[in-house]
């Protein structure tokens, strides 16, 4: 929904219904914060005394608040284009006729200032895939950490199923 909504907006503009959604979102991942803590909190209660489990809803969290930072970095870099292709904004040009400026962005093209675009072009292009193998990165160890997870409870819930077994049995 979210990269759909940024999609969108790339094509579009629509700068206000974006941020609506950026609003909506971020109600949600708050929602989800909040219920997660309470789980985490809840497995260092003494009833429960699984710190383990609370140290990896505290990994998770730690991870999707880096995932969310670098998708934020990835998506104001998509924004702002690479260097050299970022359109001119021709306000200070002069105008002599209608439909004809005198731009002021010409300059003699420099070896120095192919230079300087290439460089910063090379720093945007590194910035992007390093903020995009950022996210591949916190995307991996979420998973990891929700099948250790996932580990756990199906643990608990076979332990629980022969505590009740065994319950069961002694009865009869």
């Amino acid at each position: 929904m979210y990269f759909e909504g940024f999609s969108e907006y790339m094509k579009s503009g629509g700068e206000l219904a974006y941020q609506q959604l950026c609003s909506e979102i971020t109600v949600e991942f708050n929602d989800c914060s909040k219920q997660v803590l309470e789980m985490e909190s809840l497995f260092l209660n003494p009833d429960y005394c699984r710190v383990d489990l609370a140290e990896l809803l505290r990994a998770i969290q730690t991870q999707e608040k880096q995932k969310l930072h670098l998708t934020a970095t990835i998506q104001v870099l998509k924004k702002a284009g690479r260097p050299s292709e970022r359109l001119m904004n021709h306000e200070n040009c002069s105008f002599k006729k209608p439909m004809e400026h005198e731009c002021v962005h010409l300059q003699e093209i420099t070896e120095a200032a192919g230079t300087e675009e290439a460089e910063l072009n090379a720093e945007y292009d590194n910035a992007l895939k390093e903020a995009i193998r950022g996210v591949q990165d916190a995307v991996t160890a979420i998973n990891e950490h929700l099948e250790e997870v996932r580990y756990e409870i199906a643990a608990l819930e076979t332990e629980f199923a022969c505590s009740v077994r065994g319950h069961l049995y002694s009865w009869g």
